[in-house]
Parts: structure tokens; sequence; C-alpha cells
């Protein structure tokens, strides 16, 4: 499995990516936890793991970060996870451009930054998986998520042609497309949708987040961090440039 491997984890201080980070721990991996919050320190602390903070919405920011991780990692990161992102609710005509490009810079630019920065270490040893956490909003769209929408849809594109440019390598690329998972950010957007929808924020979880899905109740974290544990072993050698949905049947429709 992935063992005796080096694994760097965006926005590993809560929800998803904390959940990966512990998943990886326990399996005896080197983990190195991104975030840019107290919490991500406090978490990486507790969990004995390494530590890079920084805002992935800071362009110009994006190399130290890599450059950081690297050295942490003797040079190289064996498992690249791009999870970091955040969500904003609202009209095309009423989002604002300064969140939009945050937006795009944080889901889609900053993991291009962060593959182009692994992939020659990964090349070197001829071995590497990069995993990238999309969401089901990668493969179908919801309204007031234009800008989250666009990013995943092009996160996925990302995906699919670095798997098509780095397969001879022994590198494999994929995205995990969950639906709602019981995260901090999806428990922050209950408000939001509420007043967006002009419904209760009792009604939020199951009229809008679970109407279209077959199970209805919110993905478990845990459940997505061993999934991504599987795609970085060697039992997962043959799975490349896909899409991987675990939406509770929301995308089945």
């Amino acid at each position: 499995m992935a063992s005796d491997k080096t694994v760097l984890i965006t926005g590993a201080g809560s929800g998803i990516g904390k959940a990966t980070a512990e998943r990886f721990a326990r399996g005896g991996a080197r983990v190195i936890v991104h975030d840019f919050r107290d919490a991500g320190r406090q978490f990486a602390g507790s969990l004995g793991a390494a530590y890079v903070d920084g805002d992935l919405s800071a362009f110009a920011g994006i190399n130290r970060i890599a450059e950081e991780a690297l050295a942490i990692g003797d040079g190289k990161i064996d498992i690249l996870v791009n999870n970091a992102g955040f969500q904003h609710i609202a009209p095309v005509d009423r989002f604002p451009e300064e969140t939009w490009a945050g937006m795009i810079q944080v889901m889609l630019t900053a993991p291009f930054q962060l593959t182009k920065a692994v992939l020659p270490g990964m090349k070197k040893q001829r071995w590497g998986r990069i995993i990238n956490i999309v969401s089901m909003h990668g493969l179908v769209a919801s309204p007031f998520k234009s800008a989250y929408v666009s990013a995943k849809h092009g996160l996925i594109g990302l995906t699919k042609a670095t798997a098509l440019e780095v397969g001879e390598d022994g590198i494999t690329v994929n995205a995990v497309c969950p639906a709602y998972v019981r995260t901090p950010l999806v428990e922050a957007q209950v408000a939001d949708q509420a007043r967006i929808h002009g419904i209760a924020p009792e009604a939020v979880i199951p009229n809008v987040m679970l109407q279209p899905a077959a199970i209805k109740r919110l993905v478990e974290p845990d459940e997505v961090a061993e999934f991504i544990w599987y795609l970085s072993s060697d039992l997962a050698r043959s799975i490349t440039g896909a899409a991987l949905s675990i939406d509770l049947g929301w995308t089945a429709r």
C-alpha cells in the first residue's frame, strides 16, 4: 500500500482532508498537512505530521508551499491529494468577480501548480499518485454555484489530460467526485442555501442536498478517505484519468 510513501494533502485541517491525513497516518505514510489556519497546525501536531501553511489563493505563494513540502519529503512527494476548496453561493449576475477569481485559483490553478511541482520527482522514481478531490459538481451543475462548478469541471479536465501525459511514467491521476459530505464546509452552506432558495434551514439537507440522491444521507469523510487510500495503492495501478463518483446515486438520473 502507501505505507512507505510521502503524501501531501491540501486543506487537511478539516473535513475530507483531515480524514485522509488520519487514514494515511494510520497506514504508516509520512503525512504533510497543508492548511492556512491555526486549527490545521494544531491538527498536524496532534497527528505527528509535518505541516506546511500557505494561502492557495495567492498565485505567487504556491511555489513556496511546494518547495517546503518537497524539502520535508527529501525532494519528492509520492502522493498528492489536491483537496482544498471553498464555496460561495450567488446568481451569476451577482457573483463577485474577486471571489470568482479566488475560487478558480484555489480549486483549479493551485492543483495545476502543485501537480507541476511534484511531477519531476514522480517521473524520476517512475511512481506517483495524484488525486484531485472534485465533487459531483465536476460532473453536473447546480444553480448559484457557477464558480465552483466551473472550477470542478476544469479540474476533471486537468485530471484527464495529465493522466494521458504521465501514464507511461508509472503515475496515475484520478478525480474523486463525492456528493455532499458531512464537513464544516457543507454545514456552513445550509444558511446560504436556505436564504437563496427561500426555505427553512432544516429543509436544506433533505430538499436540496439529498433530493436527487438514491441514498438519503450525507457522505461521511472517512468513506472518501478510504477510497483515496485505495487509489494510492498498487491495487489501483490500472485506474487513471477517471472521474470516480461517491455520490449516493446523485448523478444517476
